[in-house]
């Protein structure tokens, strides 16, 4: 979360917020660090009442980025190692286990179990009260992980395509009032490989990511992520 006079953003793994957050904390005066990854409902009151910016990203890819991000680190997160039992399950088996924790889920009491009690400082920051509500649910992670940390949709609430970050970045600096120069254009022009392995590209017709997926992976992701791929007009293969 980058708190500044004008705005609050909230970062939702794997849609760039890396990114974003260099760039605010370089640009954007008086811009604040306040913790990782952490719901709006914990922005700060003295905050509360400025608009919330966000970045969503096709869900389809977050699946793929999620999985490949994870399964090439040393000590992957507890939600991988659970899903995916140890790194033995591949890419299908694992997303699968994601999307299904929502309904009857042999795994969701066990990635519980093994998430922090509370907030901490690094990584997902998904506290075990935080995924909980997941159960019943019918939707998938991604649906739930952009609900909990973006909270109900307001006149505050303005969640951008990651795809267009390039253009919708600067947009939404103007709209709230700030003043857009020559150099955070340049630092995001300086970072086209960055935007475009946060999928923020428009020059790749999303093959890569379509080959992963069989048909009934595909058909299943657009059943648990449904809100969030109708409300941001995502389609698979884009």
């Amino acid at each position: 979360m980058i708190a500044t006079a004008r705005f609050v953003f909230i970062h939702l793994p794997r849609t760039g917020g890396q990114l974003v957050d260099d760039f605010l904390m370089r640009f954007v005066t008086g811009a604040r660090k306040i913790g990782q990854n952490l719901p709006r409902l914990l922005i700060p009151p003295e905050y509360s009442g400025l608009p919330v910016l966000g970045f969503v990203r096709n869900p389809w890819r977050f699946y793929v980025s999620w999985y490949d991000f994870q399964a090439n680190l040393p000590w992957s997160n507890a939600l991988f190692r659970v899903l995916s039992k140890n790194g033995r399950l591949g890419f299908e088996a694992t997303v699968r286990n994601m999307l299904e924790l929502g309904t009857v889920s042999e795994h969701l009491d066990r990635v519980i179990a093994a998430l922090p009690a509370g907030y901490g400082g690094s990584g997902l920051n998904l506290p075990k009260f935080a995924l909980a509500p997941i159960r019943g649910s019918g939707c998938g992670f991604y649906s739930h992980l952009y609900g909990y940390l973006y909270g109900e949709p307001d006149r505050l609430l303005h969640v951008k395509k990651v795809e267009d970050l390039a253009t919708e970045l600067p947009a939404a600096l103007e709209q709230f009032g700030e003043r857009v120069t020559n150099a955070m254009h340049d630092y995001l022009l300086d970072n086209r490989t960055a935007l475009a392995d946060a999928g923020a590209t428009l020059g790749d017709a999303g093959e890569a990511y379509v080959e992963r997926y069989s048909d009934g992976l595909r058909d299943l992701v657009a059943e648990r992520d449904a809100p969030i791929i109708a409300q941001h007009g995502y389609r698979f293969g884009e």
